[in-house]
């Protein structure tokens, strides 16, 4: 895993938006970040850790407060509005192909409440899933026990300082990093298999259920055959009444009783009817004193029709003779000059002859002399005629069914027997009626509940059937669980050993790599000949040069902090973990010789990245100078005591060496 950039945003000390680039350079592998004391170098390594496991993150600020007090706390308090974010870029090699990851996880405050919010990117792409299970996730990437080995400060170097207390980390060391804890749990595994395996009854449980089933069908048996009586029974009743009810509504028919139930009916529709039948005689009348009489006139019409067609075309034509004249007189005089005497004489005599022969059909007695209006009148009346002739013999027609109609009522009013002649049928066939409902719904009760216990059956059946299946099988596997168990404890022996032998070859590879690395800090090389990890407590014992134990006493405060960096460096080296070292201020109690020893010989060969947290008092001049072959970038936080926010700058120094990567 290689961390590339963190961005804060209104976290903690950190106003706005706040970015760290964190990537290392082939063969400097440091990243060097420096600032005073509360300029908020704990804060960025509380940054790493948060954005990777939210409330589950170690954070020194934290103490007991709750996760939503802790996030509330690190709002920065000039913030507007009051939200914050920590995003972590970094990849991670998986089955040799690169992934990028990028981790947001912002908040807010809303009254009362801190809501979070969690996005993961893989490859420039939100993936939802695994931001939902991000938890889970990161636990296959970087297990949080892991992380708290390659993620320290000087405190936790303090802790570990003392042999006795460094027991526990040793152990969750060699279980969670090294793989031990993995044989553990496969021996777990194993015993709660036996255990399922001992417990597991299931071909006893499908006998008694067999058994129960039975009792449950023989039960229902018997209902279904009760069921099936009594709907026999309903149905033998049910096909009396019914007969019955018919002979009583036969004779009520006979009787007239259909025309006595509908005779409020059949009154109604006469006086519809006759209504009816009154308004089409007042409409016929009002037809009748319309034009409709003229059709008895048809030939003096027609004639009036002729002799108006005749007056019009002979006035039509002595306007057109008085046109002819005109135009005729206008004709020779412009022929006159052109045209010689001969061809003149045709001319005048073919004029005269044309005029004569129109002036034939004017010849008519002029007896109507019709005005226009008049002459369009009498050319409409056939269709008006035709019209009302429709529409009267539409209305004869309507009122001869509307008689017919009136006439069938009549009969009908007629033939409705009196209410006392009738009553007596009336009221039996009532009570026929109702005692054949009423058997009908007792039948439909006896028939749901007949399918109910026929359900019942087919359930409890099916279930009989399942029981069998699982009791033969359960037969069968009782054997294959009696191997199971026998397999298991074998195996579990087996782990054991196994176990055993992994946490020493584990143990003996960890002692000499603190052993090694613990030589390479120290100024005293001959101090410390050997170094010991009991396999069951986990404790630390130094040997020295005459083979006798050194008491953690006789070292120095110093030595025993570079033990406890040797202690995580060689847990770190005999893992084989690729993974980030972020070191928060490291050298507080070490002189002046341990530092520089830590600086040459730790620091650029802790990992392939280094994020190293200094005071000004921690890396001087002195020791930055043999650092700056190992740096990729450096960075300074500086804290403004009036705003009371840091921001980052390019560089590192405080003395004479201002150093930029």
């Amino acid at each position: 895993m290689l961390l590339h950039e963190i961005t804060l945003e209104n976290f903690g000390a950190y106003k706005g938006a706040n970015s760290l680039t964190l990537s290392p350079k082939s063969g400097r592998p440091i990243i060097l970040i420096g600032g005073l004391n509360g300029c908020g170098k704990t804060t960025l390594l509380d940054a790493i850790q948060l954005a990777l496991y939210g409330s589950r993150a170690r954070c020194s600020g934290r103490g007991a407060r709750s996760y939503e007090s802790f996030l509330r706390d690190s709002v920065n308090r000039q913030a507007e509005p009051k939200e914050a974010s920590v995003t972590l870029r970094f990849s991670v090699t998986i089955e040799g192909a690169e992934r990028q990851y990028e981790v947001e996880r912002s908040w807010k405050i809303n009254g009362k409440t801190v809501p979070e919010s969690l996005r993961v990117f893989i490859d420039g792409k939100h993936d939802k899933a695994v931001s939902t299970n991000w938890a889970n996730y990161i636990e296959d990437l970087l297990p949080l026990e892991v992380a708290s080995l390659f993620f320290f400060d000087g405190e936790k170097i303090e802790s570990l300082a003392d042999p006795e207390r460094a027991a526990p980390v040793i152990e969750s060391a060699v279980q969670s990093l090294l793989g031990v804890s993995t044989v553990e749990q496969l021996r777990t595994d194993l015993l709660a298999l036996q255990r399922r395996q001992k417990v597991t009854q299931e071909y006893k449980d499908a006998r008694d259920e067999i058994d129960r089933i039975e009792s449950q069908l023989v039960q229902n048996e018997v209902a279904r055959a009760d069921a099936y009586q009594r709907i026999a029974s309903i149905n033998s009743g049910l096909h009396q009444e019914r007969k019955e009810l018919a002979t009583v509504e036969a004779m009520f028919a006979k009787q007239g009783g259909e025309l006595f139930r509908r005779r409020a009916e059949l009154e109604s529709l006469r006086s519809q009817a006759s209504k009816r039948l009154e308004s089409l005689n007042e409409t016929l009348a009002s037809v009748a004193s319309g034009p409709l009489p003229l059709l008895l006139l048809s030939d003096q019409i027609r004639a009036l029709k002729e002799q108006v067609t005749r007056e019009e075309e002979a006035a039509r034509a002595e306007r057109v003779l008085d046109a002819l004249k005109v135009r005729d007189d206008e004709l020779l005089a412009l022929l006159s000059s052109d045209a010689s005497p001969a061809q003149m004489s045709r001319i005048l005599e073919y004029l005269e002859k044309d005029r004569d022969m129109r002036a034939s059909s004017t010849d008519v007695a002029r007896v109507l002399n019709m005005s226009a209006s008049g002459i369009q009148q009498i050319n409409s009346l056939d269709h008006v005629l035709e019209a009302e002739s429709v529409r009267a013999r539409t209305l004869l027609t309507e009122a001869g069914e509307l008689r017919d109609e009136l006439q069938s009522l009549d009969r009908q009013l007629a033939g409705v027997p009196a209410e006392e002649a009738i009553a007596d049928l009336v009221a039996q066939q009532d009570k026929a009626r109702q005692r054949v409902v009423s058997l009908e719904r007792e039948l439909a009760t006896a028939q749901e509940a007949h399918a109910t216990h026929d359900r019942e059956r087919e359930q409890l059946t099916a279930a009989r059937d399942r029981a069998y299946a699982k009791y033969a099988k359960g037969l069968a596997e009782t054997e294959h669980r009696e191997r199971v168990v026998t397999y298991s404890d074998r195996a579990r022996t087996t782990l054991e050993k196994f176990g055993e032998l992994l946490l020493q070859r584990h143990i003996n590879r960890l002692e000499v790599a603190v052993l090694e690395s613990f030589k390479r800090l120290m100024r005293k090389e001959g101090l410390v000949q050997d170094l010991r990890i009991d396999t069951e407590k986990f404790t630390l014992t130094l040997i020295g040069a005459d083979e006798d134990e050194i008491n953690p006493a006789r070292l120095s405060a110093g030595e025993r902090q570079l033990l406890a960096v040797s202690l995580l460096w060689g847990l770190a080296r005999v893992a084989g973990n690729r993974l980030p070292s972020v070191i928060d201020t490291p050298l507080g109690r070490l002189d002046s010789r341990h530092r520089q020893n830590l600086v040459q010989r730790y620091f650029p060969y802790a990992s392939e990245q280094v994020l190293l947290l200094s005071t000004d008092k921690e890396i001087d001049d002195q020791l930055l100078q043999e650092l700056i072959p190992a740096i990729a970038r450096t960075y300074t936080l500086v804290h403004d005591d009036h705003t009371f926010t840091t921001k980052i700058e390019n560089g590192y120094g405080w003395g004479k060496t201002q150093y930029v990567a």
